[in-house]
């Protein structure tokens, strides 16, 4: 019997796969940390035989090469794919015996990348699953415009092409497994729901639902930022990413902390942002480690600024190096755990600033206060309604525009709280007075602030 298991990256919004037999498996798009991979292999008591990668990435650095070195496995990578390492190019139809009845069947899927390859797995000539990387994925495809921008077209043409082949030549019950779309930002659209199978994506996916044309005009009218630290991976992927160390940094004193912060190195508070608020090591920033580390650090942080970590415990600090490292973020400067009062020399008080509700807002707005609105949400949730009157600054471009926001206290929101306390991190470092919005946007229209729409006034 073969098996098929999930490696779930929430904080990229991506997932990796082992599969395999009673005795050997292949890993699709593995993550940088690899011992993960290797440790659900030794689970399985299977050896890695082969590694494919369905794609260069360009969101995160593969752990692939590095994989396939430490087991000696079969390094499969399109054969389309530019890159400076030996490897065994895959090409249309290629096949590889996995184990014993288990055979993997290279799918030319372009779209997401001009030598996008899916993976077809089949026992005993039956088809079991897809492993569609950046090509299907749960209700929508990968995006095409993270190569070159003027192939965006062309690849969005593609992508629709590819996915009507595999439709074509899979069974309606083969589960569909991309790596891409629970949250990442190389989904073309919002990806709803954690499983899908061909049939089910015949029925849903706008690929498979839309003529070409529409199809085409539909995506590229939904396209996203793209996070800043993607110009980054495609690189870093193709020249062949070193091993990680993974070992605890050196720790660092209130001394070095302050040191750090004087020469204009970044240091990451990864407590909550309720902890944050309360009180922090002034010029700091707040990436709360239980939100998008992954993606809103390495999209914020100027490349290779070294950074130091602050937490709680140390456990939280592996957990971040972790998610960093997958982003090519290696090693931090240091890094320090523990309670906030030892962060700050001697004498030094901890900073803080006030959070509150969009009710807090409406009634600051209508005692007169000199009130600023700062809205750090992305362009296109902006454009389905904001706060009349608000300053317009998604947080992704904060860092650089600081000196754009408007004299007076910033009481700064976003959809949900996170980003907003981001953002008010930012602010606080830059010496502004700032209130972090914790709140849903929906409680903005509740607690009576007027909000433009599109088609008018509410």
């Amino acid at each position: 019997m073969f098996f098929v298991d999930t490696l779930a990256f929430d904080g990229l919004g991506n997932r990796s796969y082992l599969a395999g037999g009673p005795g050997a498996a292949v890993a699709i798009d593995p993550p940088r940390d690899i011992d993960q991979v290797i440790a659900a292999a030794a689970r399985r008591g299977v050896r890695i035989a082969f590694v494919a990668e369905t794609h260069v990435h360009n969101d995160y650095v593969t752990g692939g090469l590095e994989l396939a070195r430490v087991t000696g496995a079969e390094y499969l990578v399109p054969a389309g794919a530019h890159v400076s390492f030996a490897r065994t190019p895959v090409a249309d139809g290629d096949t590889m015996t996995v184990d014993e009845g288990l055979v993997l069947r290279a799918i030319a899927t372009p779209g997401h990348t001009p030598h996008h390859t899916s993976y077809a797995l089949a026992e005993d000539g039956r088809g079991v699953a897809a492993f569609t990387g950046g090509s299907m994925l749960i209700g929508t495809v990968g995006r095409p415009d993270l190569v070159e921008p003027r192939l965006t077209e062309q690849l969005a043409r593609a992508q629709h092409a590819s996915a009507h082949r595999l439709a074509d030549e899979l069974d309606d019950e083969v589960p569909v497994l991309p790596t891409h779309g629970f949250g990442s930002f190389c989904a073309s659209s919002r990806a709803e729901g954690d499983a899908t199978t061909i049939g089910q994506e015949r029925r849903t996916n706008d690929a498979l639902t839309l003529d070409v044309d529409t199809f085409v005009t539909q995506v590229l009218a939904g396209l996203d930022d793209v996070p800043a630290y993607y110009a980054h991976m495609g690189p870093a992927n193709a020249a062949g990413p070193a091993p990680v160390d993974l070992t605890p940094p050196r720790r660092a004193d209130a001394g070095e902390i302050a040191s750090r912060l004087a020469a204009g190195e970044w240091v990451v508070d990864l407590r909550s942002r309720t902890a944050f608020a309360e009180g922090h090591v002034a010029g700091s920033f707040n990436f709360e480690g239980e939100g998008k580390l992954a993606t809103y650090l390495p999209w914020l942080i100027p490349w290779g600024k070294p950074v130091t970590l602050l937490a709680e415990t140390p456990g939280r600090i592996a957990e971040a190096q972790r998610e960093l490292v997958r982003v090519g973020i290696d090693r931090p400067a240091a890094a320090a755990t523990g309670d906030p009062a030892g962060w700050v020399r001697g004498g030094e008080q901890l900073a803080s600033f006030p959070r509150a509700r969009f009710a807090d807002l409406a009634g600051a707005r209508r005692r007169g206060d000199d009130v600023v609105v700062l809205d750090v949400r992305r362009d296109s949730e902006r454009a389905s309604g904001h706060i009349d009157g608000s300053v317009h600054i998604p947080v992704h471009e904060l860092h650089g525009r600081i000196g754009e926001v408007p004299d007076g206290t910033v009481w700064v929101h976003c959809a949900g709280g996170m980003r907003a306390a981001i953002a008010a991190s930012l602010i606080d470092a830059a010496g502004r007075d700032v209130v972090a919005v914790d709140d849903g946007f929906h409680a903005a229209a509740e607690a009576g602030l007027a909000l433009t729409r599109p088609g008018g006034t509410d």
